[in-house]
Order: structure tokens, then sequence, then C-alpha cells
């Protein structure tokens, strides 16, 4: 690089290699080319690594000197903080500096591999324990010099460590006072990996692109790029590591959230949609059938989506709103505008039931029109489906509702004008552009029962524009929810004759469908003929799974919303969708093993009339994490504030929706943790001109390369 006249104008005028704009794009495009062909180089052919270190290195993601640099440490040793084994308290985390005086590996009365360690000092001696790592027999032995991290147990009248973190130290190392530690893999120890990086930030660093000028990093109280990768890899103190993370976790959530503005820019400007325009009076006619008033935030949502469908180009919105919101009906009057104009309009769910209860709703909503309704499904027979096929292709069916069947290459649609996608998170972001793809550029609207913490919906869905239904309609109660222990579940079933008694029905939902050996579950057959021979003999019960066929759930489905069974056990296949509004009771075995998600989507089912209602979690919860969840579900019906719980419960990485937009590569930023820093991201993001990220695309593609490949999968 230093060969090149323009770099070394552009890095003296910029006081550092970063993205130019406007009258100096030529000299910045030739600096960009240079900084990422640098950064882009390949693992291989840096000093220490060739074909063999190359191949081990890509096992943890790393092809290229990028790569490496956002390689950032798991965790760190501070060697110059160590403890003095004798003055060690109870539950203290503790670094101790010692020699291997023996060992021993056993296994617990559990059946957990223990191995354990004798280490000595010059202040004392203790035993070091690690748990489930059998490997460690004949890999730390007597005589070796250890580094361990861990906390301090009171045992017996003495104390042992329990082992986080280890390192055998053995031949030089680096002279740093806090040394990284990395994700490894097979043949790539701690010293070989931070010889490497260190070698990357001396060679490479310089030409690392800082994107934010000064006064955007005072304003937001960041430090230079340069310095977070420093002090990321080798910090010198606590203040430096957090400063370091601040920064970088906040360069990964702008880039994100610039990569996501510039597809949505992408679309809105090449893409010529659909123009719902001339009203026609089918919306106004099934709006003026509703048997109830839509609610204020309904009104909000709809007039947003219209917005959308009047423009030139095509829509892309998610409507978010809680179990019970409304979002169907307001789906059915979307879908009316389509109509109207002549267009058709698709619709799909992620199961059978949920498709068969739209369309319920869809024929009750739209009963005094002349719209033609079509499903299509696993379940449709041959004779059926060729009559659907030949009505889309000739217009003679104006909105079809099913499956992921609406994706078959054999339907066909004559003109497709809006798409639907029910419970999205459950289809695979391809299975989703499949259906779109079935017309030219129709709009999309994109549905979830399942609230997402705002945060998350910033990042992971800024592509998307945002509509929430954040009111119930009136007249409904809020489900009281009660914790019963094991030994407490007859009470739910008296409660559940007594009601019934009174004309009310209930659910019963089981995991499992069979006894299983390895798990204690109640599995829903053995409690169906449990309840039905001796707890509940005089009520009519019924039966409902996933392995039956779509008749027999269709049927037993039938007589439950009719009246006919009082008492539906099932599995999840009612989470969502299945509304009755008598049900007022649901009982829920063993909720310990249900995601929070899970346990409000099933506590929608009910409180859909206006009788008060019931959710009775009958569970042993045994971590601290299934009473977390137990709790929050006495606590609150807001879907809000569990889905923000259920975020710090299991962590952003497994909330849904995150693998799906390639936020797994984030290396540094937390969705949890880091809200602050999400909002400022987004605020800058949003703030700026997008003639200022001309020069951002090679590093977008860089750090989240990886996204498309998941799309594309």
């Amino acid at each position: 690089m230093a060969g090149s006249p323009y770099i070394v104008i552009c890095y003296q005028w910029n006081r550092g290699p970063k993205f130019i704009t406007g009258q100096h794009c030529l000299i910045g495009a030739v600096l960009r080319e240079r900084v990422m062909e640098a950064l882009e180089k390949d693992i291989q052919y840096l000093k220490g690594v060739g074909p063999r270190r190359s191949s081990q290195l890509r096992r943890l993601g790393i092809a290229s000197v990028f790569d490496l640099l956002w390689h950032v440490p798991r965790a760190y040793f501070n060697r110059g903080n160590l403890h003095d084994i004798g003055k060690l308290q109870d539950a203290e985390i503790a670094n101790i500096r010692g020699t291997v005086l023996g060992t021993e590996s056993r296994r617990s009365r559990r059946g957990m591999a223990l191995f354990k360690a004798l280490i000595q000092n010059d202040t004392g001696m203790i035993a070091a324990v690690w748990f489930n790592q059998p490997h460690l027999d004949g890999k730390i032995k007597v005589g070796q010099e250890v580094f361990i991290t861990g906390k301090v147990k009171a045992s017996y009248g003495t104390f042992d460590i329990h082992v986080s973190e280890y390192e055998i130290l053995e031949g030089e190392d680096l002279d740093y006072k806090v040394l990284p530690l990395y994700p490894l893999t097979e043949g790539i120890n701690q010293k070989y990996l931070r010889k490497l990086v260190l070698g990357a930030l001396e060679e490479y660093l310089f030409s690392y692109p800082e994107i934010l000028d000064t006064e955007t990093r005072e304003q937001y109280g960041l430090c230079p790029i340069q310095a977070a990768f420093r002090s990321i890899h080798f910090p010198e103190d606590g203040p430096s590591y957090l400063n370091a993370r601040k920064r970088l976790a906040f360069e990964e959530l702008y880039l994100f959230q610039v990569s996501l503005r510039q597809d949505k820019k992408q679309n809105l400007t090449t893409s010529s949609g659909i123009v719902h325009r001339g009203k026609g009076t089918l919306t106004s006619q099934v709006e003026d059938d509703l048997p109830f008033k839509l609610t204020l935030a309904q009104r909000q949502a709809l007039q947003e989506i219209f917005e959308d469908m009047e423009a030139e180009r095509p829509m892309n919105r998610l409507l978010q709103g809680d179990v019970g919101s409304g979002k169907t009906v307001v789906a059915a009057l979307a879908m009316a505008r389509s109509v109207s104009c002549g267009y058709q309009a698709a619709f799909m769910a992620p199961t059978e039931i949920l498709a068969e209860q739209h369309l319920q709703a869809l024929r009750r909503f739209y009963r005094n029109t002349q719209v033609v309704i079509a499903s299509l499904s696993g379940a449709t027979t041959a004779a059926e489906r060729r009559g659907i096929m030949e009505g889309l292709r000739n217009g003679g069916v104006d909105i079809l509702v099913g499956t992921h069947a609406l994706i078959g290459d054999e339907v066909e649609f004559k003109s497709l004008g809006l798409v639907i996608i029910d419970e999205q998170h459950r289809f695979g972001v391809r299975q989703r552009a499949l259906l779109g793809a079935k017309g030219k550029m129709p709009d999309v609207l994109v549905m979830s029962a399942t609230p997402i913490p705002r945060t998350l919906a910033l990042t992971a869905y800024g592509d998307l524009s945002l509509s929430v239904i954040d009111q119930l309609p009136p007249g409904r109660k809020p489900v009281k929810t009660v914790h019963l222990k094991t030994n407490e579940r007859m009470r739910a079933y008296r409660f559940i004759g007594q009601e019934a008694g009174k004309g009310s029905q209930a659910y019963v939902v089981c995991p499992l469908v069979e006894e299983s050996e390895k798990q204690d579950l109640q599995a829903a057959v053995s409690l169906y003929q449990e309840l039905r021979q001796e707890i509940l003999p005089e009520l009519a019960i019924g039966l409902i799974h996933g392995r039956m066929k779509s008749a027999e759930k269709d049927y037993i489905m039938g007589q439950f919303k009719s009246g006919e069974i009082k008492l539906l056990v099932s599995t999840t296949v009612i989470e969502v969708g299945v509304d009755v509004p008598n049900a007022s009771i649901m009982v829920i075995e063993h909720a310990e093993r249900f995601g929070l998600s899970q346990l409000h989507q099933l506590r929608g089912r009910v409180g859909r009339g206006s009788q008060q209602s019931y959710c009775l979690l009958i569970a042993e919860p045994r971590t601290e994490e299934a009473w977390a969840r137990i709790r929050a579900m006495e606590r609150t019906n807001d879907g809000f504030q569990l889905a923000q719980e259920d975020m710090r419960i299991r962590g952003p990485g497994d909330f849904w929706g995150v693998r799906q937009h390639g936020l797994q590569l984030l290396k540094v930023a937390d969705l949890l943790r880091d809200q602050r820093i999400i909002e400022m991201a987004h605020h800058l993001a949003n703030s700026q001109s997008m003639d200022d990220w001309r020069g951002f695309k090679a590093y977008i593609d860089q750090k989240f390369k990886k996204s498309a490949e998941i799309a594309n999968n």
C-alpha cells in the first residue's frame, strides 16, 4: 500500500484511512479498493500460517486478515492480579499461578466426570476442580506450571477452586499483563493465536478503515477503530477494554443498520411494485359487516398498510401484535383492498390447523361478498388441487390460504398482488422469497404474534417497516395465571370439572405424544386415557396431536368448537391460531419444559371471550431459568414485557429470527446488553444521507459476507 501516492495523500488528509465521499470519491475509491485488498488477504499467506494452519484456522471462521482481527477474545487472563491462596474467601473469583503436585480423575455419584489437580505456590496449596472435562486426564501433568481462574468454594473445612479458565504455562509467551483467551480448534493453541493476532495488528491494523469522523466519535463517546482493535485483543486495563468493546459493538450494529437501509433503499428505488389504487367498496363492506369495532391500534396499522399498498414501491411490512390483538382481521381488510383492485392474495401459515383457522375466519369476514376463497395444504385431494390450480390461473380464485404448499412449483397465480405470511419466523428466508416470486413484485405483509423487543426489531428487522397492534379488543379480561406443583395437579382437574358444569371448555397441553423412557413427562395419550377413564369420566374429552391425519384433527377441532367436546387434550399443535371463545381454562403439564414465548402463545388460546379465563401451570422447576419463566407468566399478560424477559433469560442468540438475518455474525455486540448502543447506531444510520455510504459496500460485504450464504440456503 505504501507504493500508492493516492493512499498516502488520503491517509494524511483524513488522519487515517477512512472511506471518503463527495468530491474525494475518486481517490476514496482507490483507497477502498487497496484497503479491502489488504484486509482480504488470505490467512494462508500470513507469516507462520501455511496450508495446514490455514485449514485449521478456517474451522474458526478465520479465512482472511479481516476475520483474524475480528476473532475477538472470549475471556482474559490478568496475570498481574494474582491471589494469595492462604487468603482466599468462599465464592470469590480468583486467579492462581502454581505448580501441579498431583492429579485425580473420577466420576461423581451422578456420573459426572471430575478432574482434580493439586496446585501449590509460595502462598499455599489448593485443589483445582474441572467438571465434565475427562480429556484433561493426561493433559495436565505433575510438574507443570499452570494459570487458573475460577470460583472459590468451601469444601469440608478447606477450599477448592472450580476452574472456569486455565492455561498450561510452557515455553515463551507474550510479555503482556492481560492476555487474551480465544475460541480455539484442534491444532491451534492460545500462544500461537496470540502471536498471529499481534503480528496482524502490527502489519495490517493501519489499513483498517476509520468510518467515523472525530465529531461523530466524540458525540457518541467512541474511541478510534485502531485503538479499539488493539485494546480488545490486548487491553491495558478495564477501562481500555470497555472502550474497545463499546466501539466495536457500535461498529457492528451501525454497519448492520447501514446494510439493511441499503437493501431497503434498493428495493424502494429499483423495484416497481403493484399499485393498489381505486379502493372500491369491498374493504368498507367487509369492515361494516364485522360484529365488532376495530381498535385504534388496528386502524393505525391499516392506515400504514394501505399507504404502502398505494405506493409504487413494493410493500415490505411487519405487522406485530400480541396474541388475540386482531391481526387476522387487519390482514383480511388488506386482502379486500387487493382483491377490489383486481388482484389476488395469498395467505401462508406454518401449520394446517392455523391455516384452517384463518380460512374459517376469512369466510366469516367475507360471508356477504362474492370473494372466492380456496385453501391448499398437504391434505388437499388431487381433484380439489386441479380445480384450485385452474382457478388461480384464470383468476377465478381471489384468495388462497394454505401452508408451505403455496410455494409449490405448480401453484401459478394470474395476478398476485398481496402476500401475507403469518408467524413468519417459522418460514425460512428462501420459502418467503419463493411465495413472493409467484407474482410481479407483490406487496408483502408478514405477521407475528410473538412480540419482539424493540432493540431486536430495530436490529434484525431494520429492512422492514413496522406496524404494531398494542391494544386488545375491548371487553377482554386478563387471563389469571397460577403455578401448581405436580402434587397439586388434581386441583386443576377438579376446577375444570366445576367450570365445565357451568358451560366452559378447557385445554390440557402436554409436551409429548407417547410415554418416553428417557423423559419423565406426562404424555398426551396416557393423560387422555387417565382423564377419560378415572379423573373426569363424566366429561366429553377429545385428543389431538401432530401425528394424527388432517381429517382426524379437523373432526376433533370441529367438535371442540361446537361444544360437543368439553376438554381437549393436546400437544403443542394448538399453540397458535386456534380460536374457541368459550374455552376459558388452559392447563399446561410440565410447564417448566416450555419456553416463555411458547407458554404465552398457549395461554393466548383462552381469554378470547367475555368470561374470566385461567392458565394453570403444572410445573416442578429445577433451574433458575425455569423458575424465571414461571414467575414471569404469573406476573404479566403483556407479550412485549414477556418478550423482553424471554430475551433476558434465553439470550438474544436463541431468540427467534436472529439466525435468519446474519446476526450470529456479530462478534462483539450483544442484543440484550447493548440496547443503548443499538439505539445510538440506529439513530446515526437514520440521520445520514445514503450518499455517505457509497464506500461502505466492500466493508459491509466483508463483515457480513456469510449472511448472503445463509439467506440462500
